[in-house]
């Protein structure tokens, strides 16, 4: 049992969103969703962060999903306490780009 936990808490953290941005932002929600974008600019601020995947759909119009990785759900929880602010004020700027979202879930790396 002590084993099972010990690993556990040596596994990644992954939050996945989906998008569909508006017709004509594709560009402005890539470069700002991207790896080296707006949100992994303020993520890269944190404790823990590792990195960010953005995967563009096959079909038109369909949706994007953007993968954030965390060292751990606790690193995760402290950027949110930290940068509360920051977040917010982001998320009010790039809302026009977004589009339609939905939050997928968090997720574990499988061991």
């Amino acid at each position: 049992m002590f084993a099972a936990a010990a690993a556990s808490e040596a596994l990644m953290h992954a939050r996945i969103w989906k998008f569909r941005p508006p017709h004509g932002q594709e560009d402005a929600f890539a470069s700002a969703y991207s790896e080296t974008g707006r949100w992994a600019e303020l993520f890269r601020k944190a404790e823990g962060y590792l990195g960010s995947s953005l995967l563009r759909p096959i079909e038109e119009h369909g949706w994007w999903l953007t993968i954030d990785r965390w060292h751990s759900l606790a690193h995760f929880e402290a950027f949110g306490r930290d940068w509360r602010r920051e977040y917010q004020e982001l998320d009010a700027e790039l809302e026009g780009i977004a589009g339609e979202e939905e939050f997928v879930g968090a997720f574990e790396e499988a061991a």
